[in-house]
């Protein structure tokens, strides 16, 4: 008789499965504190972005809140329950999605209009845009060809 081999994704995925397991209890959920959620920051000459992937998040999950000076993204997705028919409810047998909570707290710049944010949320990413105060923004400064009274002394020139 041939034994059957395991591939090494499978070998993979059965150690990881017990490692989490180990660490976290005996049970087959991964805590949803473990799910990462990128945030990128940038800036302009006008603005500040802040854009962080939030899939599955609705705006109703989300509360953006600007207070004395620091930004704070609080996320938050909570289990949902499904009845399965005349059956009753489902018996879970393997969850990682089942509740999510994420959030993240930026200290802004003094130059941040605090009056002037705006925030979109796209097929889960999250657009946050901070203007910036008019006059921390930077100034192009004209050159002139020096004075009037220079230039009708120099020479070759008619005065």
């Amino acid at each position: 008789m041939l034994a059957r081999r395991e591939s090494p994704l499978d070998l993979l995925d059965r150690e990881f499965s017990r490692m989490v397991n180990r660490y976290w209890g005996s049970g087959a959920e991964v805590p949803a504190t473990l799910a990462p959620y990128a945030v990128d920051v940038h800036e302009d000459p006008d603005h500040f972005y802040v854009e962080a992937e939030l899939p599955g998040f609705t705006k109703d999950d989300v509360d953006i809140t600007l207070e004395d000076g620091v930004l704070t993204i609080h996320a938050e997705r909570k289990e949902e329950v499904k009845q399965n028919g005349d059956k009753g409810q489902r018996q879970p047998l393997h969850l990682e999605r089942r509740w999510t909570r994420f959030e993240r707290s930026f200290t802004l710049p003094a130059a941040v209009n605090e009056s002037a944010v705006r925030a979109d949320l796209n097929e889960g990413l999250l657009k946050i845009t901070l203007d910036k105060r008019e006059e921390v923004k930077a100034r192009k400064i004209q050159i002139g060809i020096g004075n009037a009274a220079q230039q009708s002394n120099t020479p070759g020139t008619k005065a």
